[in-house]
């Protein structure tokens, strides 16, 4: 690990002027840390926000409002997430082991990098972490790499388990920088790679993430995560898909699905969702539209068995929203 400075930001204006002096934010640092150990990542200046009062987890109105700093623990613990969004404490048990669920911040959680091997082996071509350099995934092991939104520059599947069930859930987030404050679908956060997938993220020099909004609604409290994962414990997903069904008379009335593990940002099945209104909440209407999650997916050589493991994933997903709903 290379040296660095630290300090403690005492207020947002604090941290934000910092920033654009060079220095990075830094929370629970589950995955900066582990980044700067491996050298990955070189920041000379670090930033602890720790101090700054974005912990709060409230209900707004009909909306629940999760601070960037609440931990993940807190927030899926807390009786309101669990009586209004409960498909968020679910992916967020899902996601992590309780240890870093006990350090790892909502904000950060979003804005984790990729978990590519290529990434974080310094002698592999990586052009997140090399502009330019190439992507020794194209050709290597690629079995956990995307099959959706990818480029021939990269296919690093996006790991955040809540990030799935946020954008499913038509999450905003809220951001304070230089020039105020601002606020944006949690979807919109995140880039695709194309020709510059070292830009993950669409934030702005020196914003920081304050809070994570999500709206409520009669599908909210039908709604479930599944994670297909190599083992039971602590791993990233092959494929998750978050769904959450309303149904009114019989008949699907609104319906959201979004998928991780198989896109380079967390992919919302808007095809899907589509082709699902107006029908029977049945395994045959699941399958049927889960058929059209595929469409552009572009396999490589060690991982195609995500074509086959999506659809199933979420009609699985919508079978047991099915059952809440």
């Amino acid at each position: 690990m290379i040296p660095f400075t630290l300090e403690a930001a005492a207020t947002p204006a604090d941290a934000i002027r910092s920033a654009l002096a060079g220095g990075r934010y830094i929370a629970g640092g589950t995955t900066l840390v582990d980044l700067m150990r491996e050298e990955v990542e070189r920041p000379e200046h670090l930033i602890d926000i720790n101090g700054l009062a974005l912990t709060d987890i409230r209900v707004d109105g009909e909306d629940l409002v999760i601070g960037a700093l609440a931990r993940m623990s807190d927030v899926a613990a807390h009786p309101e997430v669990q009586r209004l969004q409960p498909v968020i404490a679910e992916s967020l048990i899902e996601g992590a082991s309780p240890q870093l669920r006990n350090m790892a911040s909502m904000g950060g959680n979003l804005l984790q990098r990729c978990r590519c091997p290529y990434f974080r082996m310094l002698d592999a071509a990586c052009n997140k972490r090399d502009p330019g350099a190439g992507c020794a995934a194209m050709g290597g092991i690629n079995a956990g790499h995307a099959i959706l939104g990818t480029s021939d520059n990269c296919a690093a599947t996006h790991p955040s388990d809540v990030a799935v069930a946020l954008v499913a859930l038509d999450a905003t987030m809220t951001v304070l920088g230089p020039e105020g404050e601002r606020s944006f679908a949690v979807e919109d956060l995140f880039l695709l790679p194309d020709t510059t997938p070292h830009r993950e993220h669409a934030l702005r020099p020196g914003e920081l993430i304050t809070e994570i909004r999500i709206p409520d609604g009669p599908h909210a409290r039908a709604a479930r995560y599944l994670k297909v994962r190599d083992r039971q414990s602590y791993e990233f997903a092959l494929v998750s898909a978050a769904a959450a069904l309303h149904v009114e008379n019989g008949a699907i009335c609104d319906v959201r699905i979004a998928c991780g593990g198989v896109g380079t940002k967390p992919w919302r099945m808007r095809s899907c969702e589509a082709a699902l209104i107006g029908k029977a909440p049945r395994r045959e209407a699941f399958a049927a539209a889960a058929a059209l999650s595929t469409e552009g997916a572009r396999p490589l050589a060690h991982n195609a068995d995500k074509v086959a493991l999506l659809p199933r994933t979420i009609t699985r997903a919508l079978e047991m929203a099915g059952e809440l709903a």
